[in-house]
């Protein structure tokens, strides 16, 4: 694991300040009629005239700048001309930026226009599990905690969490050890300590958590077809406790 010095932090609330303004432009830009091929070119635009990159076009392959996952696509979904937002889409917006060599990374799932009550049920739920998880992020304790955290604070709204994709860390490079699953048991994985940078991202599904992969290559949806949605920051271990960088208002 890689711990951040001071001036890494200081790089990375950079980067985080970046990808929280792309992802609310774009999230705000979510409405009914827009392709989410149009999201895409403005997320890179603006990412761009920010002086960054986006953090995910060319990685491993990807071709966008950010997945945008809608109604039972879990994560991982390719922006296109042809796919036109509907007013009671669930959307899934995940996006990333790198800035003077340091990785953000955050997500939010949003809804068109007027949404299903379950739909809003599952966003709050999620937004929830997300804010668990980043409670339970405190020096000293283990990655499991934030896990057991995420897991215990969606089953009890009656939603269940992916196990296929996790959270991570991240730093100079996008994907850092370790791994943040978002289920397990308190008090097991890797120890947290000031200056490890965690990627925290629940995927919490309406149904059963089980997914699977289109002939894409990318995109992941729910088995049963129900509704998924995605929430994500880039959090810092801190010697008083977690530090978001990616959080609004920064």
């Amino acid at each position: 694991m890689q711990l951040k010095s001071a001036d890494d932090l200081a790089r990375m609330r950079d980067a985080g300040r970046i990808v929280r303004t792309v992802l609310d432009e774009v999230a705000a830009a979510a409405v009914a009629g827009v392709s989410t091929a149009e999201l895409d070119r403005l997320a890179e635009a603006r990412t761009r005239a920010l002086g960054a990159v986006p953090a995910f076009k060319g990685y491993l392959g990807y071709p966008a700048s950010v997945c945008i996952s809608v109604n039972d696509e879990v994560v991982h979904g390719i922006p296109s001309e042809s796919r036109i937002l509907r007013d009671g889409d669930l959307v899934g917006l995940d996006f990333g930026a790198i800035l003077g060599g340091f990785h953000g990374d955050a997500a939010e799932t949003v809804l068109v226009g007027q949404g299903s009550p379950e739909a809003e049920r599952l966003l709050a739920a999620t937004r929830e599990a997300l804010d668990a998880g980043v409670a339970a992020a405190l020096p000293g304790g283990r990655v499991g905690d934030i896990g057991a955290a995420v897991q215990r604070s969606a089953e009890a709204r009656g939603f269940s969490v992916v196990r296929e994709f996790v959270g991570h860390g991240i730093g100079r490079k996008l994907h850092e050890p370790p791994q943040v699953p978002n289920f397990g048991e308190p008090g097991t994985g890797a120890w947290m300590r000031p200056g490890l940078v965690l990627a925290i991202e629940p995927m919490v599904n309406a149904g059963l958590p089980g997914v699977r992969t289109l002939g894409d290559g990318w995109t992941a949806v729910t088995e049963d077809g129900r509704l998924s949605a995605h929430f994500e920051h880039t959090v810092a271990i801190t010697e008083t406790g977690p530090e978001i960088l990616t959080r609004s208002g920064i």
